[in-house]
């Protein structure tokens, strides 16, 4: 039943990050919150961090039942992929302003720039990238079937909020990101 009750909140907290996400909301919203509309973004950061702090709380309360024994192996791969993955996810970042990701900073959406340099010409969303090989390594590290909740819940839910959040890019950069979405792969890159 613990498992469940973890899916489920990673269900809610997926359901509403892509809800709060939508442009059709933010446009209704700015209507109605008029100028205290730029303060959107950190509304949403703190909804999004009480929930990740529930949830967090949540998968430390499960007992812990072991789904993979551990082994030096798993260990050494686990923190490989996991190191690897926050790299990847901390550069993926490295050409936004956390100020304004998380909401301190409020911007208009006409001051943003599609970004296709560095990881995002290899990925188009190197952030998802970056989590998957963190989770990954999660689970190889803690091998527990909470850990597998956890990376199963994000696998589930890429496909869906790659396409709720490519719909935005599409309407606020057009063409351009059509032609960068035709060319770039979404969360692995190609090698050859």
């Amino acid at each position: 039943m613990n498992y469940v009750l973890l899916a489920l909140s990673w269900i809610i907290f997926y359901t509403l990050h892509t809800l709060l996400a939508a442009s059709k909301l933010k446009r209704i919203l700015e209507v109605k919150w008029g100028g205290a509309y730029k303060w959107y973004r950190l509304v949403y950061t703190l909804i999004s961090l009480i929930l990740l702090f529930g949830i967090m709380i949540q998968a430390v309360l499960i007992p812990k039942t072991t789904l993979i024994p551990k082994s030096d192996f798993t260990d050494y791969l686990g923190y490989m992929l996991a190191g690897f993955g926050t790299i990847i996810a901390t550069k993926s970042s490295k050409n936004y302003s956390i100020k304004r990701f998380l909401g301190i900073k409020p911007s208009s959406m006409d001051s943003e720039e599609l970004i296709t340099t560095g990881l995002y010409a290899k990925v188009r969303h190197p952030l998802y990238s970056g989590l998957v090989l963190i989770f990954l390594g999660y689970f190889l590290f803690a091998g527990t079937i909470s850990s597998v909740v956890h990376l199963g819940c994000l696998l589930l839910y890429l496909p869906l909020g790659i396409y709720y959040e490519e719909k935005n890019l599409i309407v606020q950069f057009g063409e351009a990101y059509q032609k960068y979405k035709a060319a770039v792969p979404a969360i692995i890159p190609r090698f050859w």
